[in-house]
């Protein structure tokens, strides 16, 4: 039983000093971060576009407009 013991106390204590997965980790967290930002500025910038979009397309319906012909 006391073998068991050190054994997990020693598994444990390489787990908790192990740094080897640490730079997957913080690579994963980055781009986790990069993909949430790059979503919700594509968002905002949506809207946007598409405001501008409708008012281009509202100025060359308008220009398009025949005018009236002279009696």
């Amino acid at each position: 039983m006391a073998f068991v013991l050190i054994a997990r106390n020693r598994t444990l204590r390489r787990l908790l000093t192990d740094e080897s997965g640490q730079d997957l980790i913080e690579y994963a967290l980055l781009c986790a971060f990069i993909g949430f930002a790059g979503a919700t500025v594509f968002n905002t910038a949506s809207g946007t576009m598409q405001t501008a979009y409708n008012a281009w397309v509202n100025a060359a319906d308008s220009a398009a407009d025949m005018p009236e012909p002279l009696p």
